[in-house]
């Protein structure tokens, strides 16, 4: 039966990989965890005159260069003069080139959020009146691609290496002491940190091309690498580089120093062992608080201490469960039942440390019970909660077979007389090879080699006689499935936006939306602007034609003449005249009367039919001087 075994442990590594690599490109772009809460021009606002600058408003602090907000003309050039400023509080603003002609605008941003993750988006506006625009505002997304991909693959694989790492070693110094000389045992921890290690590196060099360009050809941008080391991010993986470091010299002492002492002596150095280690994981663990949900938001600190404590909780579990299927599957030497017992107790401690800082964190992501159905947050939440149920439920039944488990030493009758028949019989044939070869020594080499693979087959037969270890063995590999899934529906969670926040971005983007349409529905009035030269001494200026509401009927009508320095300017004659050719209706002549200098008006202005009008004005600027000047207006 146990040879059946390693096709069934091999076949459900490759589901649950298979499964780990959905979830993983299921995830797509990492969603942004600062939304755009407002704007100043809002999305699809016509504004009257050109603004001095463009303002966005995120729900939290972002990190901006350069090119991180933009605004492009209706061909696609860039009209703002550079760098964004931090105008107050979360208000971003970059100011605009003067003199910007009619049309619509593109506003796109591209940013950093306070806990790590990058923020992609666009919009429009328009100045005077829409208009056609080559740039497309669709596709705008931050942390895709091949790099989005590769970058929450490593985060992945670093979460998994330090649960390995952490939670192998508290197996080892907590439950299994003995485990320090066990070469399985000790490849699974050195595994967790080259694992850890080689996925900070990587996410290191990805950073930059993540969080910017998203570029393959970006990675090993040593300009991008130094803005990197520059964020909190970057440092956040540096330290955790200079902890791995420490990590690697306590693995060393707990695989040298402290598997050559003898028990009495293992005991004092297991407290200092624990201490330092417990140190190092902790500073680990912070190297993800520091950056990431915990650092930012509510109560952060309350929250980043709560974030290492999960963490931990989360290594010794899963780390440990992980350490303990090796130690049944592959260790030479039996486990005892006393250390699998004292791990239950570990695991218990952790789940309830999980279920109490789980809380927190939940009420602290999601602000509310709707978020738990009306987030995607929410709902990864959900479905990790339903996991950690599961594997509860798998750990249960795991409890109860260790509580039937004989001691490690235990085997039958017929298992031990069959072993020490297999030692005799190869101790003979040592005796009669040894008389045969004399003093060849590589036959004494190969007999030595012949004895330890005996001694390994009986020690096998030791560990697989007892049954319940049998089914403790079939229920621990089922909890490590389980939990293979869990760290990847975390890490999805990880770069998912929080609920509180997804749902105040979709709370202010509904008031604004509702505000710009009240706004729209009380005053739907149309504003032209018209530069005009006379080609006089003193002739050129802007006439400004304002029309409400804009509709078929009776309609108030201002008009505004001004210098090109923005002053009024007193001009002797206004003429105004509306067309509608489409249906050769016009043109309708309108003299407003002067209100003061530069300010014109006519109360009731009758447009008989909807359409496309022509608006001409005529100014004159002396005796002599005039020009007429147009420009269409949608009425009604």
């Amino acid at each position: 039966m146990t040879q059946t075994i390693a096709p069934r442990v091999r076949v459900l590594v490759l589901l649950l990989l298979a499964a780990t690599g959905l979830l993983l490109a299921g995830a797509g772009p990492a969603s942004a965890h600062a939304a755009l809460t407002g704007s100043d021009p809002q999305q699809g606002t016509v504004v009257d005159k050109a603004p001095d600058q463009i303002s966005l408003t995120f729900s939290e602090k972002v990190a901006m260069s350069d090119g991180s907000l933009r605004v492009l003309d209706p061909k696609g050039k860039r009209v703002d003069q550079g760098k964004a400023s931090n105008v107050s509080g979360t208000t971003y603003a970059v100011q605009l080139h003067s003199g910007l002609p009619d049309g619509t605008y593109t506003v796109t941003y591209q940013v950093v959020s306070e806990d790590s993750h990058p923020v992609a988006g666009a919009y429009t506006f328009s100045i005077g009146a829409p208009s056609q625009t080559s740039v497309s505002v669709s596709g705008q997304t931050a942390g895709g691609g091949v790099v989005g991909w590769l970058y929450g693959f490593g985060r992945y694989v670093s979460y998994a290496g330090f649960a390995v790492m952490v939670g192998g070693a508290a197996f080892v110094l907590a439950c299994w002491q003995r485990g320090s000389g066990v070469r399985a045992v000790q490849r699974t921890v050195v595994s967790g940190w080259l694992a850890l290690t080689a996925a900070t590196l990587l996410l290191l060099l990805l950073r930059g091309s993540y969080t910017s360009t998203g570029s393959v050809g970006d990675v090993f941008d040593l300009s991008l690498l130094g803005q990197v080391l520059q964020t909190k991010t970057g440092a956040a993986l540096v330290s955790r580089l200079l902890l791995l470091a420490a990590a690697a010299l306590f693995i060393a002492v707990l695989f040298g120093a402290y598997d050559k002492r003898e028990d009495e002596e293992k005991r004092d150095l297991t407290f200092g062992l624990a201490i330092g280690g417990t140190v190092v994981a902790a500073g680990l663990a912070a190297s993800w608080a520091m950056a990431e949900h915990a650092s930012t938001g509510l109560q952060t600190g309350i929250a980043m201490p709560v974030d290492v404590i999960h963490l931990l909780a989360v290594a010794a579990w899963l780390g440990g469960l992980c350490t303990l299927l090796v130690a049944l599957y592959r260790a030479d030497t039996p486990i005892e039942r006393s250390a699998v017992s004292r791990f239950s107790t570990l695991a218990f401690g952790s789940v309830l440390t999980l279920v109490a800082t789980g809380i927190y964190q939940s009420w602290r992501q999601l602000g509310s019970w709707s978020a738990f159905t009306e987030t995607r947050y929410g709902q990864l939440l959900l479905v990790k909660i339903g996991l950690v149920a599961l594997l509860v439920g798998i750990a249960w039944i795991s409890r109860r077979w260790t509580g039937r488990l004989g001691d490690a030493g235990s085997v039958t009758l017929a298992d031990a007389e069959e072993a020490d028949a297999d030692g005799t019989a190869v101790r003979e044939k040592e005796r009669v090879g040894a008389g045969a070869a004399g003093a060849d020594s590589r036959r004494a080499a190969q007999l030595a080699r012949q004895q330890a693979a005996v001694d390994a087959a009986r020690r096998k037969r030791q560990r697989d006689a007892d049954p319940d270890r049998f089914g403790l063995r079939r229920s621990v590999l089922a909890e490590a499935g389980v939990a293979v899934v869990l760290l990847a529906v975390t890490t999805v969670l990880t770069q998912t936006e929080p609920g509180r926040t997804e749902q105040d971005a979709k709370a202010a983007t509904s008031s604004s939306a509702s505000s710009s349409s009240s706004t729209a529905d009380s005053s739907a009035a149309v504003t032209l602007d018209m530069p005009f030269d006379t080609g006089g001494e003193d002739g050129k200026g802007l006439v400004r034609i304002d029309l409400n509401p804009a509709r078929v009927g009776a309609n108030e009508m201002h008009v505004y003449v001004e210098r090109p320095n923005g002053r009024a300017f007193d001009v002797p004659e206004v003429k105004v005249s509306f067309t509608l050719e489409a249906k050769n209706i016009g043109p309708l002549p309108v003299t407003p009367d002067r209100i003061t200098t530069g300010h014109w008006s006519a109360a009731s202005v009758q447009l008989p039919m909807a359409g496309d009008w022509k608006v001409a004005v005529t100014v004159r600027t002396s005796d002599i001087d005039q020009t007429t000047v147009s420009k269409n207006a949608q009425i009604g």
